[in-house]
Order: C-alpha cells, then sequence, then structure tokens
C-alpha cells in the first residue's frame, strides 16, 4: 500500500488581479468631441475550495505547488467590459479546513458535500472613465486601475468527519471491533512514516441506519506533546461525537489505562473531553462473570460494557448504545 491517506498540503495561492478600466472617449463621424466610453476591467478569478463527499484524501492536491487563477482582462472601448478572470475551484474532501501558512489563521472549513467557498477573492475589476463624467470634468482622462491579485500560502488539513472515535492503545483491538461491525471499509492507505492507519468504517444499524466510526491509531502515552504519532492523528478525533475508549480485558488495571486515555486528551485539547464517552472493554471473552463484577467495582463512575469481537458478545448492545448519543 502506497501512503495515499494525505490529510496536510501546502501550496502557494494566488487569485487573478482585477482588469485595468478605460480611459476612452467616443470618436464618431459626427461627433468631433464624444464623451467618455472607456469600459471597466473583469474580475480576477477566483480560488475556491469545493466540498466532495467522494474524496477520503488530500492526496490529489499533493503535488501542486502553484494555484493561480486567472487575471481579468483590461476593459475597452465603447463601454466594452473585461472579461473575468477563470476562477480556479479546487475539490476537497469534507472536513477540510484551510489556513495561512505564515499566521495559522483559519480561513475556511468545508462540512458539507457541494459547499463552495472563496479561499481567495480575486481582484476586482477597475472603473473605465465613463465613471468619472461629471457637469464640469466632461472629459475624464483617468480610470481606475484594477484590484491586486492576494498571494497566500496556504495549508489544507483533513480532519475525517464521524460519528464515533474510537480511543485505545496498540494493541487494544480497535481495528477488530471495526472489522466486525462495520459493513464498508474505503481504503485508506497508510501514512508514510508508519503502517498505521486511521480506518473510517460505516456500522449498519437496525433497519436502513448506520453511523460511521474512525479507528484512531493507537495513541501511546506522551502522544499530545507530539511522541510516537503524536498530533497528527488526535486531530482526527475533535469532531467526533462520542468517543469509545477501548481497554483489553487482560489489562493489568483497566482503570488506570482508561485514565492514562483521558489524560493524553486533555493534554491535546481539553474540550475532547466535553464529548459524550463510553469504555469499552475488548476481549471480555477472557473474562468470567466474576471477574467482570470485580471489574465493574473499580469502575463505577464510567459508563462501559462488555464486548468480545471474536464471539460477538456484547456487540448488539454497543451499537444500541452509540445510537442512544448519537440521537
Amino acid at each position: 500500500m502506497g501512503s495515499n491517506f494525505i490529510d496536510y498540503v501546502k501550496f502557494f495561492g494566488k487569485s487573478g488581479a482585477g482588469g485595468a478600466g478605460s480611459v476612452h472617449f467616443r470618436r464618431e463621424k459626427h461627433v468631433p468631441l464624444g464623451g467618455p466610453d472607456g469600459g471597466d476591467g473583469g474580475r480576477g478569478g477566483h480560488i475556491i475550495l469545493k466540498g466532495n463527499g467522494q474524496q477520503w484524501t488530500l492526496l490529489h492536491l499533493k503535488y501542486r505547488k502553484h494555484v493561480r487563477a486567472e487575471s481579468g482582462g483590461n476593459g475597452g472601448a465603447q463601454n466594452s467590459f473585461g472579461a473575468n478572470g477563470r476562477d480556479i475551484i479546487l475539490d476537497v474532501p469534507i472536513g477540510t479546513i484551510a489556513r495561512d501558512a505564515e499566521t495559522g489563521e483559519k480561513l475556511l472549513e468545508i462540512l458539507v458535500h457541494g459547499e463552495t467557498k472563496i479561499l481567495l477573492n480575486g481582484g476586482r475589476g477597475g472603473q473605465g472613465n465613463s465613471h468619472y463624467k461629471t457637469a464640469t470634468n466632461q472629459a475624464p482622462a483617468h480610470a481606475q486601475p484594477g484590484e491586486g491579485a492576494i498571494e497566500k500560502v496556504i495549508i489544507l488539513e483533513l480532519k475525517l468527519l464521524a460519528d464515533v472515535g474510537l480511543v485505545g492503545f496498540p494493541n487494544a483491538g480497535k481495528s477488530t471491533l471495526l472489522a466486525t461491525i462495520s459493513a464498508a471499509k474505503p481504503e485508506i492507505a497508510d501514512y508514510p512514516f508508519t503502517t498505521l492507519t486511521p480506518n473510517l468504517g460505516v456500522v449498519a444499524y437496525r433497519e436502513d441506519r448506520s453511523f460511521v466510526m474512525a479507528d484512531i491509531p493507537g495513541i501511546i502515552e506522551g502522544a499530545a506533546k507530539g511522541k510516537g504519532l503524536g498530533t497528527r492523528f488526535l486531530r482526527h478525533i475533535e469532531r467526533n461525537s462520542i468517543l469509545l475508549f477501548l481497554v483489553s480485558a487482560d489489562a493489568d488495571d483497566i482503570s488506570k489505562e482508561y485514565s492514562i486515555l483521558l489524560k493524553e486528551l486533555e493534554n491535546h485539547n481539553p474540550e475532547l473531553l466535553d464529548k459524550e464517552r463510553v469504555l469499552v472493554i475488548s476481549k471480555a471473552d477472557l473474562l468470567d462473570d466474576e471477574l467482570k463484577t470485580e471489574i465493574s467495582e473499580t469502575l463505577t463512575k464510567v459508563a462501559h460494557l462488555y464486548i468480545s469481537s471474536w464471539t460477538d458478545q456484547g456487540l448488539v448492545a454497543l451499537k444500541d448504545v452509540i445510537w442512544r448519543y448519537l440521537n
């Protein structure tokens, strides 16, 4: 698998400059001193982002280092307008955020399929001299230049949109759970620096309902400070409505593992703790009822469930809980 899952690209963007207005006077046989008839310049092209629900990655923009829109045409005689510069429309996946690379300022965010937003405005065209005629100045000899282009280095970041985010250390059974309960797995290939991938799965629920679950590769202690896979992955869970914390039944101290995971998220972004969360104890086929009771006594304040992806134990209950939270 190549590194097809690209969630970060950087490019130099330049919108089109506006065309200049024209200085021109009517010249006709019978009108020796015709009035001003210089037309306006055309608008420069915009750079526009458009949401595309069929795209899962920014790979198609990875090698576009320069994105330049066309400038507007200049105005002409007989009040003729300059042509507008062609806009450039970049398709991006839902969940794409555009930032100014220098200031880090968020410029816009695309959240809906088909939504279009202007990233860089084209310059307005200048007014021709026909606009400047007054009672005292019948022959204005000036027109407006067009507005300049806007240049910016742009960063596009993708945050996957999922209803449910799976959080857990490596080997907690997240991928197995996703593979077991989800109907569709879009191929999202691996990051260049690791074999791990954030996977999205569409989970079918009673009748014809469904929700999207994202498996975020294992957080290791210190991820929020950039250790391990760090914040590149953590940012994908900022949008989830529910966080499922997966801790394996064979962990030495389930309550402690859960606390470490919570701490990681808090270090990354304290707002993550405002989301609904459920502790899911995986590999529960290893536990008998007595052990489950003992574990539950250490988790009195935490909503938790026992599941086994191997025996399907608790999976229907898990989907029910998720659906209740989502609705």
